[in-house]
């Protein structure tokens, strides 16, 4: 399917997963309800024209925030558009629950696009987490857009290291189901970890990830919004 075909699901309204929780047990609700609202199956866009980045970075201390997007053209790799948001965490410090302290910050700035990207690729997991609705997951269902993430390192799961060559993967397991793939996107170098977030299949989001990392281990998408959200930062303090 090409981009120029495919369009996004309209966000449901009111939108979900926007009420900023007010505890943990409220947070942990709020992903069970959201979660059967992922779309694991896809495909996606397989061709699409434009890929989005998100990237988070913190003050040392915690208080501070800057979200950034980038939008990259899928074949050059060359930015087109972006933008940040810089505030508070709007939750606390608490693993799994990462997407409520980032993903208003994140939203502001997706708001602040003059591109609607065919393709969100999220520093951080999707269906690999806990409760199977990471970060990836959660944009994904708010703004109706297909969505993958890809982590650094894993939150959940176990694997066999996959062979050293670029593109080999092994499955990424919580206990008996599959929850990503853990993929070499450089030859002899650590993998990343890919899961799908929402819109997309497995397959498919890794394909993607090949085609964003051409010449580092990270995602152009991350590399690019990565280095957003420290300047704004920077730019902050």
């Amino acid at each position: 399917m090409s981009s120029g075909s495919w369009k996004p699901t309209p966000t449901p309204t009111p939108t979900p997963g926007l009420p900023s929780p007010g505890s943990v047990a409220e947070a942990v609700a709020m992903q069970e309800e959201l979660r059967p609202l992922v779309d694991t199956v896809g495909p996606g866009p397989t061709s699409p024209a434009t890929v989005a980045g998100l990237d988070v970075a913190y003050e040392e201390s915690g208080d501070l925030l800057a979200a950034a997007v980038t939008v990259l053209d899928a074949r050059t790799l060359a930015v087109v558009d972006s933008a940040v948001s810089v505030g508070r965490p709007a939750f606390g410090y608490v693993p799994g629950l990462f997407a409520f302290r980032e993903l208003p910050a994140l939203l502001a700035a997706l708001d602040r696009l003059t591109t609607s990207p065919d393709l969100l690729v999220c520093d951080g997991h999707g269906l690999a987490h806990p409760r199977r609705f990471g970060l990836a997951c959660h944009l994904g269902v708010v703004t109706g857009l297909p969505a993958i993430g890809v982590g650094k390192t894993p939150l959940v799961g176990r694997w066999d290291p996959p062979p050293v060559e670029r593109g080999a993967w092994s499955p990424l397991r919580d206990g008996d189901e599959v929850v990503g793939r853990v993929l070499r996107t450089r030859g002899g170098v650590k993998p990343v970890f890919v899961s799908v977030g929402h819109r997309m299949s497995l397959d498919n989001a890794s394909v993607q990830v090949l085609a964003l990392t051409p010449r580092y281990r990270l995602p152009e998408t991350t590399r690019t919004a990565d280095r957003l959200c420290r300047d704004a930062l920077a730019r902050a303090r």
